[in-house]
């Protein structure tokens, strides 16, 4: 399949397999970027088109400068995603992702642009709720890496080497200043459903902070809990693809 991303682009699209019924937009934790969701784009059943979100910062769009407020961020995510809403639709977004994803539906919304079949929120409390862990972007350099490597998803080749360290240091900060400076701002529930999936062994988002996503829908809700810590979307891909699959397909005509 021909991959479609280039520099400066958002959004990475292959050809859409035959019977796809939902364009699924994925959007990555924070310091990440499409690779990971490389794995999922093989995996994926030919109901899903998976088409990662290349956010600045990071891979081809390195040495573009990150954004460390969510309000710009989602303004820009939103206008590049307008001219692939020519189909049924979903985001699912990880961690900061799953933020991002939220706010975007809400931006969409705003611009009158078609709601999407389905919202997928992954590891991350719902966006009313305060954050209950003291910010990490401002940190001084040992305390930061130290949090990170804490938190358990940044690549070990990143956390001992140096030169890498400083390489990707500042997107890293700039995202955890995304959603640490983020505030709810209120406003009408999504139209669409939402599902949110969590870790079983997540020790900073519990069951309560994914259950209390159910308010920001009008439409429907479900929770999905898979073994595993704050990063189990590795180990449990298949399992996630299938719940995605399962949640999105309902009368969701196949994409021309």
């Amino acid at each position: 399949m021909s991959d479609t991303l280039r520099a400066g682009a958002w959004v990475r699209r292959a050809a859409a397999a035959s019977g796809t019924r939902v364009r699924l937009f994925c959007l990555p934790c924070a310091g990440s970027g499409t690779l990971l969701y490389r794995a999922w784009e093989r995996a994926a059943p030919s109901s899903i088109e998976c088409c990662p979100v290349q956010l600045p910062g990071r891979e081809d769009r390195l040495f573009e400068p990150a954004y460390d407020r969510l309000a710009p961020l989602v303004a820009a995510l939103a206008r590049a995603l307008r001219p692939h809403l020519d189909g049924p639709y979903a985001l699912l977004g990880h961690s900061m992702g799953a933020l991002v994803a939220f706010e975007t539906v809400r931006a969409l919304r705003d611009a009158d642009a078609p709601p999407p079949r389905r919202l997928f929120v992954s590891a991350f409390r719902a966006p009313h709720l305060p954050d209950p862990t003291p910010p990490v972007h401002a940190l001084p350099g040992a305390s930061f890496w130290d949090e990170l490597r804490r938190l358990n998803g940044t690549p070990r080749e990143v956390l001992d080497n140096d030169e890498m360290r400083r390489l990707v240091e500042p997107t890293l900060r700039a995202d955890f200043a995304v959603h640490e400076t983020y505030v709810h701002a209120g406003g009408e529930p999504v139209a669409c459903p939402i599902t949110a999936f969590g870790g079983l062994d997540d020790p900073d988002v519990t069951r309560d902070m994914l259950e209390a996503w159910r308010r920001h829908t009008r439409a429907g809700f479900r929770l999905r809990l898979f073994p595993g810590d704050h990063f189990f979307i590795h180990a449990a891909r298949h399992g996630l693809l299938a719940a995605i699959a399962e949640d999105s397909a309902a009368g969701s005509p196949v994409i021309p």
